[in-house]
């Protein structure tokens, strides 16, 4: 018996690919500091210098195209694993295309915002706003690299189980992005200073 044959590759035994591991890795310590964020929030928010800021309605747009780009680049990961080259294309362009419509949306957010006189300093609830969108937004723009990357790659070279692999990968971080996006957002919007105290089991009058 040949050593090749004893001694299996890793993608026969079933290994994860480094690209995997690395998103996994990725996404695990990405969701550790948006979950620290929103601890620092909450906690924050017991200050006396604490204003509620009216969130722009732009944010609820952003909402709907990171959602609706999630839902696309799962269809071309689905696409591309069954062989539909042309659907899973032009699912991945979609979503990459709703993912800058969210970048877009989150910048005319913030223009709302100034327009209202709301800037980054002064006033801890709307510097967190800042913040807390803007560290998503980043990550939402490295997810546009790699994704412009993907499709870079498609384009150059045919490769079906390759291009599979990559598209999930995106559909992956998509996902991570709409959920991390989801937490931002319910914290922005349904987080008040009673439910910290209902949370912390402080009274009401503390």
């Amino acid at each position: 018996m040949s050593t090749a044959s004893v001694i299996a590759s890793p993608a026969r035994r079933g290994a994860p690919a480094p690209a995997d591991v690395g998103l996994w890795v990725f996404i695990g310590m990405a969701s550790s500091l948006f979950l620290l964020f929103v601890a620092a929030y909450m906690m924050r928010m017991e200050g006396s210098d604490w204003s509620a800021i009216a969130l722009p309605w732009q944010l609820w747009l952003g909402t709907a195209c990171l959602a609706g780009g999630s839902l696309l680049m799962q269809h071309s990961a689905f696409a591309a694993r069954r062989g539909g080259a042309a659907a899973a294309w032009n699912g991945l362009l979609a979503g990459g295309a709703l993912a800058l419509a969210f970048v877009a949306a989150q910048w005319w957010s913030w223009q709302a915002l100034q327009a209202a006189m709301v800037g980054a300093t002064g006033n801890p609830a709307a510097s967190f706003f800042y913040l807390l969108t803007a560290v998503h937004g980043l990550h939402v723009v490295g997810g546009l690299v790699a994704w412009a990357c993907t499709a870079h790659r498609l384009q150059a070279r045919h490769d079906p189980a390759g291009d599979a692999r990559r598209i999930a990968l995106c559909a992956r971080y998509w996902h991570f992005l709409l959920a991390a996006w989801l937490l931002l957002f319910s914290t922005l919007t349904g987080v008040t200073p009673d439910v910290v105290r209902f949370i912390c089991g402080s009274p009401a009058g503390a």
